[in-house]
């Protein structure tokens, strides 16, 4: 009986990609040598790796490379040492006079605001008369300590009488203060129910300005849009320097221990991640007000 034909022994890479054949002894030493060498290598790299921490880093000083921008904020108070200390001026500035007195009583006037939408409406002061002399006390209860103001109606008779009617209505209670400048524009500005600068209370201010305006440390005054008589609830407290122009109504002035508190406010610094192009920002020590006394 026949033997069915034997078929032949099929040789590696028969049916696959042709293999490579055997390399010569020396070529083994070669290839032996260099696997060696690539081993060192790496073990010096590895141990320098965690000897002299920085090294698997780009040097941001170095020419052509870009340091990798942290997510996290500033947290060590290293950091915070080394940032410029806050320099505030010791001498109050004195308050403001006309040259001339408003007739007493004033006449006040507090036309709605068009200008877009209000989240917190408030009841305006009737218009007509308002006692244009005598002063007022407040005291601004904050979650950084109590702040105590004199309102000036000499000075800013409409200003004072919305002030005080927004307090009495409990306007300012739970807002907190959005914007402080530590360095050219040294002042907190509060008075915003939405905490963002854009908030009113539905109605507008007159300006009650003049000439002889003069802004820094104890100055109470109002803040404003771009256009005349838009003034509304936001108010700003100047703690140091303040070069502005006449344009911001003057309204009173703050207290020594009001200014103390607002020295420790300015000294905790601005929020760097929420910081506006003229430097000014949210303040690192949150300042909420939890009541607005009068008298």
């Amino acid at each position: 009986m026949s033997q069915p034909p034997q078929q032949p022994y099929q040789q590696p890479g028969w049916y696959g990609a042709p293999q490579q054949p055997p390399p010569s002894n020396k070529t083994a030493l070669w290839v032996g040598l260099g696997v060696l060498g690539l081993v060192v290598v790496v073990a010096v790299v590895a141990i320098t790796g965690f000897v002299a921490p920085g090294f698997f880093l780009s040097d941001p000083k170095s020419k052509g490379t870009v340091a990798s921008p942290s997510s996290a904020p500033p947290s060590t108070s290293q950091e915070t040492a080394t940032q410029s200390p806050v320099q505030i001026p010791a001498e109050r500035t004195p308050l403001p006079k006309r040259s001339a007195p408003l007739a007493d009583p004033a006449s006040c006037a507090y036309p709605a605001d068009s200008s877009g939408p209000v989240p917190k409406k408030a009841t305006p002061p009737a218009s007509g008369p308002a006692p244009a002399n005598g002063t007022v006390a407040v005291t601004l209860k904050t979650t950084a300590g109590d702040i105590g103001l004199t309102l000036d109606r000499a000075l800013a008779p409409c200003t004072v009488a919305s002030f005080l009617s927004l307090a009495r209505q409990g306007y300012y209670d739970g807002t907190l203060c959005h914007r402080l400048g530590t360095s050219g524009l040294q002042m907190l500005q509060c008075g915003d129910p939405q905490g963002t600068g854009t908030g009113g209370p539905g109605y507008t201010i007159p300006d009650e300005v003049f000439p002889e305006l003069k802004y820094g440390r104890g100055i109470l005054a109002m803040a404003k849009k771009q256009e005349p008589d838009s003034g509304g609830s936001q108010f700003f407290m100047v703690f140091g320097e303040a070069e502005l122009p006449p344009e911001y109504t003057v309204f009173g002035s703050i207290s020594d221990a009001g200014l103390q508190v607002l020295d420790k406010v300015a000294r905790g610094g601005v929020d760097d991640t929420k910081r506006n192009g003229d430097g000014t920002g949210p303040p690192l020590v949150p300042v909420t007000f939890q009541s607005v006394a009068v008298g």
